[in-house]
């Protein structure tokens, strides 16, 4: 009698506790359903830590402009660029972006921000298309207005120019040179602006931080004092100077965003060409051009570069206006008037890290040193034996003394005028490539030491950028 009473007991315990159990299930079931993976909180591993919970990164607004398209690179506070541990495979922009600007610093950025997103090409509707031998001519434009006149003067008598699309790449921002602009009637033509204007980064880097080392300041006085970028002079022991690295900059900052960003190039293969706002174009200088891409596709395909200046001061184009040699690239003698195409730009690639931490302000040396010590081969150059593009900026940035382009570019015109029966050749003569001759590489110039210029550098085409 005793041992049933109890074995009702028991069973009625177990029905109990089954029926807990179960409710408990169903109760945490319908707690999680849709996240399998969930642990309650009461039975979560207290031995194991606790997940840090991301932070999404913070966007700058943008007020007012669509972004699309603008070439512009997420930010990154500048204390992140103190250590060489920046320089990885992914560089953070050492640029601290922000909107909360006012002034004149804050209407150029609207403006320039504006333009960029925009991307707005002109002419469109007296210039439609574009033929499958299209160039892209990419002007290098800082603010000298007048030499800036005489290049789109000289551009505008190019036989061959309504084809071609010209991009105006500005680091300044001046409201008489957009008008300037304005006037180029004869092609296709838009404007991008390099989005770290010294006008608005006037005192925080790119721009000279008034918390920056003084150029000549010696390491130990600088080390006391720990200005920004102490620990990272050139290597002649001279801190950065923003009137020189802001050139390689802007040269490298356009070549990657019209190759790799910029909406309206993107499915562009054909020929870019480099020049800047002190050049002068020759009549036959777009039709050269185009017949030496021909001439590289049929009979030199090692041919990285075209180039379409010298710096021969003869200037004779009787029996020379239709030959063209076939070199080892060499920075002072091959940097006026070059165009290279997608190719060669994905050629280059590679060897971004080694361009942007080398220690020499200059692009075009930077791009010397890469071409004998990152590419295999170095990069190869045709150039004609008669120049079809000239530079009159005798007051640019290595320049001492007198200049006059006036009278410089008076003698140009004569010379073209004397030598028009031997432009617009038939056909092109590549003469065989010479053996390339020794040079010593030079030392590097200095002036380019600062690791935040170099993380700058990488992040160019890494991403959207902004003003």
């Amino acid at each position: 009698m005793r041992f049933r009473r109890f074995h009702k007991v028991m069973m009625a315990m177990i029905c109990l506790v089954t029926f807990t159990v179960y409710k408990v299930s169903m109760d945490f079931n319908t707690g999680n359903q849709g996240d399998h993976n969930a642990i309650p909180e009461q039975i979560r591993n207290p031995i194991q830590p606790e997940p840090p919970v991301p932070h999404p990164p913070e966007v700058p607004e943008i007020k007012d402009v669509e972004k699309k398209g603008v070439g512009v690179i997420v930010q990154s506070p500048i204390e992140v660029v103190k250590k060489d541990k920046v320089l990885n495979d992914v560089p953070h922009n050492p640029v601290n972006v922000r909107t909360n600007r006012t002034g004149d610093s804050e209407r150029i950025r609207q403006a320039a921000l504006d333009i960029n997103s925009k991307e707005e090409v002109h002419n469109l509707a007296r210039f439609p298309s574009r033929s499958n031998e299209s160039i892209v001519l990419l002007v290098m434009v800082h603010k000298r207005l007048e030499y800036l006149r005489y290049l789109i003067n000289s551009l505008r008598k190019v036989r061959g120019i309504g084809d071609a699309l010209i991009i105006f790449s500005h680091d300044y921002y001046d409201e008489e040179i957009n008008a300037l602009i304005k006037t180029v009637d004869f092609c296709q033509s838009m404007q991008v602006f390099y989005p770290y204007l010294l006008q608005v980064y006037e005192s925080e880097f790119p721009g000279l931080d008034p918390g920056d080392c003084k150029r000549d300041m010696k390491r130990d006085e600088a080390k006391k004092l720990k200005c920004n970028n102490w620990e990272h002079p050139d290597k002649y022991g001279h801190y950065r100077e923003v009137g020189f690295v802001m050139t390689k900059h802007h040269w490298f900052w356009k070549l990657q965003h019209v190759f790799g960003s910029l909406g309206v190039t993107k499915n562009h293969n054909g020929l870019v060409l480099l020049i800047e706002e002190d050049h002068y174009m020759a009549p036959d200088s777009y039709y050269v051009l185009q017949k030496m891409y021909e001439l590289k596709k049929r009979n030199c395909p090692e041919c990285d570069i075209l180039t379409l200046g010298t710096y021969d001061k003869t200037r004779k184009y009787k029996n020379r206006a239709d030959m063209v040699d076939v070199l080892q690239w060499y920075s002072s003698k091959h940097n006026m008037g070059m165009a290279l195409d997608r190719s060669t730009w994905q050629r280059l690639q590679p060897c971004v890290k080694e361009f942007c931490k080398y220690d020499d302000y200059n692009w075009d040396w930077t791009l010397q040193y890469i071409s004998v010590n990152c590419l295999k081969p170095p990069l190869t150059v045709m150039v004609p034996r008669a120049p079809r593009i000239f530079h009159i900026g005798e007051c640019g940035i290595h320049h001492k003394g007198k200049c006059n382009s006036e009278e410089l570019i008076h003698q140009l015109d004569k010379v073209i005028a004397s030598s028009a029966d031997f432009l617009f050749p038939e056909t092109l003569t590549k003469t065989p490539m010479t053996r390339a001759l020794y040079r010593k590489m030079s030392k590097p110039n200095g002036g380019w030491g600062d690791v935040r210029d170099h993380a700058l550098c990488m992040a160019y085409g890494k991403a959207d950028s902004s003003l």
